[in-house]
């Protein structure tokens, strides 16, 4: 039944399931990543970006009035207020008088304090301090309260990161470092890999076959492996610890792949449209620049996109081949590090700077997606 013109077979049902799964798996961290990077510090400590939409129980550090608002009430020195005065959050679950125990008390309970004075605090926020002797000092109690709060976004993190001078300049210029690095270490593997997959496609010459073994196998060499010994080999001729050292050793890392991808393209093209060429006198140069290219955009435009995506979120190349104690080739994912470093637990900061960083790689793929696609399959059907 499955072979019945007009079904589908499960196998396709299976493929599409996958893919459906696959997407969704990708797209979770995206879209939390996206959601945090609107949120509110306390807002993402205390619950997932999941939940944004809906109230949340929130740990609140609150003060009560100060002694200048006390009045006196027969025997007694009182204040009264609502700590949730001037704040979102509603229903108090717990307090406490303490940091260490946030909910040691239940809404409405009354507590002696250590200076000898009592506190009662409801549900609603509604406090009630007194004493036997007048309040003294000039700040009120502090009170940790337990409390729901609505759903909050906020623009603050972006304009945090965007037009704070603090964090602006260390942005905005490891934004132009990461394109320095980027365009350059795309743009050069692409041209040196068109011109060898096509003499390893087209052009018969000794060794070729051994060429082409050697690129395959150069796909399986780890990176970690060439790290230390490109860097030496670069620091030997002076190249290294600079733009230019980054541009080769991503060009390197690149070439194999590139390689291999454009030669399988290249190889799939029409044989009869290169021989007619030489017959009419055409030279390879001619061939390669008049024919070959225009006709392999779509594999040049999917490996392009990968090179893009590699370099522009590359951060253990940039370490090593790129170090600078000045900070003005520090690139986007070591800025993002650095922040981590400096900001701690300002997480809504990170998820900012982070999605900022990822904008450009998002642009580029959906911009490019459908030559990615036209290359990866180019050649798989006849």
């Amino acid at each position: 039944m499955d072979n019945i013109a007009g079904t589908k077979s499960s196998l396709t049902w299976a493929v599409h399931l996958s893919v459906a799964f696959l997407v969704i798996l990708w797209l979770f961290p995206t879209v939390g990543l996206f959601v945090s990077s609107f949120r509110t510090a306390d807002q993402i400590a205390t619950s997932g970006w999941w939940k944004a939409m809906f109230a949340a129980e929130q740990n609140l550090q609150l003060r009560t009035a100060g002694p200048d608002d006390q009045v006196q009430d027969g025997a007694l020195y009182v204040i009264e207020g609502n700590v949730l005065e001037g704040s979102e959050a509603k229903g108090i679950s717990a307090w406490g008088t303490s940091a260490r125990d946030t909910q040691a008390y239940e809404p409405g309970e009354t507590v002696e304090l250590r200076d000898g004075s009592r506190m009662t605090l409801d549900g609603e926020g509604n406090y009630r301090l007194e004493s036997d002797a007048p309040f003294e000092g000039r700040r009120g109690e502090r009170v940790f309260a337990t409390a729901t709060v609505p759903p909050e976004f906020t623009l603050q993190n972006y304009r945090n990161m965007l037009f704070d001078p603090s964090n602006r300049e260390g942005m905005t210029r490891a934004f132009f470092s990461t394109l320095t690095v980027t365009i350059p270490a795309t743009i050069i593997p692409i041209l040196i890999a068109a011109f060898a997959a096509y003499a390893l496609a087209w052009m018969e010459f000794p060794g070729r076959a051994l060429l082409i073994a050697a690129v395959v196998g150069l796909l399986v060499v780890p990176l970690q492996l060439a790290l230390i010994p490109l860097l030496k080999f670069h620091n030997a001729i002076g190249i290294g610890k600079g733009y230019l050292g980054v541009w080769f050793a991503h060009t390197g890392f690149g070439l194999p792949l590139a390689i291999y991808l454009l030669r399988n393209y290249m190889v799939g093209l029409p044989r009869d449209i290169i021989e007619n060429a030489k017959v009419d006198g055409a030279t390879d140069f001619q061939i390669f620049t008049r024919i070959i290219l225009p006709l392999s955009f779509p594999a040049l435009a999917s490996f392009a996109i990968f090179q893009f995506l590699w370099t522009w979120n590359d951060l253990l190349v940039a370490m090593v081949f790129l170090v600078d104690a000045t900070g003005e080739t520090t690139v986007m994912t070591k800025q993002i590090v650095e922040l981590l470093g400096t900001r701690g637990g300002n997480w809504e900061i990170l998820a900012t700077a982070a999605f900022i960083s990822m904008a450009v790689p998002i642009i580029v793929f959906f911009a490019m997606q459908r030559y990615l696609v036209r290359g990866l399959l180019a050649g798989s059907v006849k």
